[in-house]
């Protein structure tokens, strides 16, 4: 039975641990405790390696970003900096419109104070990006581990290409540490599922609900609305027999392949049959598969604001525009394994002065609902990297 169940999909594998969650705590609700101990080690491994899986892959993007030859490729680059930015910032209003609370386990005596201003943020992100790098990691200030990771990865574009290729593999080395992690998820989202459904019953079911609601009703949005008008500016034509054609060609394999790696033969193709400049797309579609977000960005902006709205912090309007920038950032360092962009929520969840164990609550909690938020995520991501590759090579002829 167990071999049978190794064989089967992550995906298969959550929704199984989910179900059997919710039956144990309904036919043992004493066991729950004890299966509690789950979710807590799943928590504490992500919180160990979530820092340093940061640092490494952002680092070594920056390092070996290598920018094309190819004329059209800044202004499809200027479209995917955009496109992720308008995503995070309808994550925003649909976060504000729909407030999602989150079931999460806080100590009584927990005082998160908000940032008075503008002027208090920006100086708190000046003294977080200035922090001791090795602090830094060792206290999980995702801030201070984001600054240093970009200086670094700048300062490392000068280095040899040896050493650049050694970041590349230091960078695999813990994508696949974090891949043996997540494997684990199932075990983790288990007991978390069995603790939080004793401890709150039905009321978790309809917390996540509408989490993925806004989730799925934003990345929606972006895909129908957002997209089309960018591609509507460029190619200064009707944009959407292009949006629904990369849609139904490029989305629904990636939405079941749940990869953008996976899904650029996929993307090179469509872009081949849509009179794409090849040497446009052999650059521009690979690249987007690993910096064009938009689906990141939404998912890191609304969890973080569902954490916040959770914890009764208020939020200035500063404060979302400068999330909404983070969040897209951030994004463009998401891991490419399954629910990468998960753990970059505590990168977000730093702005508000949110703990790193309050944090990784929210990726376990992002891992409960990834069985469709990773999937559309995921479409949204690699359909929107020959969208705008297409789009703006018409645009240019």
């Amino acid at each position: 039975m167990f071999s049978y169940l190794f064989r089967l999909s992550l995906v298969t594998q959550i929704v199984i641990a989910i179900i059997l969650g919710m039956l144990v705590t309904w036919l043992f609700p004493q066991a729950a405790p004890y299966l509690s101990l789950l979710g807590d080690l799943f928590i504490k491994a992500l919180k160990s390696v979530a820092p340093i899986l940061v640092f490494v892959l952002v680092m070594a993007s920056i390092a070996n970003f290598k920018l094309g030859q190819t004329a059209h490729i800044k202004p499809i680059l200027m479209m995917y900096m955009v496109g992720m930015l308008l995503a995070a910032f309808s994550a925003v209003f649909a976060s504000l419109m729909f407030p999602s609370t989150l079931f999460l386990d806080v100590p009584s005596q927990l005082e998160v104070q908000a940032p008075g201003g503008l002027g208090e943020i920006l100086k708190n992100l000046l003294l977080s990006f200035i922090a001791n790098p090795v602090v830094a990691l060792s206290e999980a200030n995702f801030i201070g581990i984001l600054a240093w990771s970009v200086i670094l990865g700048l300062a490392f574009r000068h280095a040899s290409e040896t050493s650049r290729v050694v970041l590349t593999d230091v960078s695999n080395a813990i994508s696949k540490v974090i891949a043996i992690v997540i494997r684990f998820a199932p075990l983790g989202i288990f007991g978390l599922v069995a603790a939080t459904f004793a401890d709150a019953g039905l009321k978790t079911l309809e917390s996540y609900a509408q989490l993925l609601a806004v989730l799925l009703g934003t990345m929606l949005f972006v895909a129908l609305i957002i997209n089309p008008l960018l591609v509507a500016v460029v190619t200064r034509s009707n944009p959407y027999p292009l949006v629904l054609t990369c849609l139904r060609e490029s989305a629904i394999t990636a939405f079941f392949t749940r990869s953008s790696a996976a899904n650029i033969p996929v993307n090179l193709d469509l872009a081949r049959r849509l009179g794409v400049n090849e040497a446009t797309a052999s650059v521009s579609i690979p690249l987007g598969a690993t910096i064009n977000m938009a689906g990141a960005a939404v998912t890191i902006t609304v969890l973080t604001l569902a954490t916040v709205h959770t914890l009764g912090i208020p939020v200035s309007l500063s404060t979302m525009l400068i999330l909404s920038v983070v969040a897209t950032v951030s994004a463009c360092g998401a891991s490419g394994v399954a629910g990468g962009s998960l753990l970059l929520i505590p990168v977000a969840c730093g702005l508000f002065g949110i703990s790193s164990e309050i944090a990784m609550q929210v990726v376990a909690i992002g891992m409960v609902i990834s069985v469709l938020q990773d999937s559309t995520e995921t479409a949204l991501n690699s359909s929107t990297d020959v969208l705008f590759t297409a789009a703006v090579d018409r645009g240019m002829r």
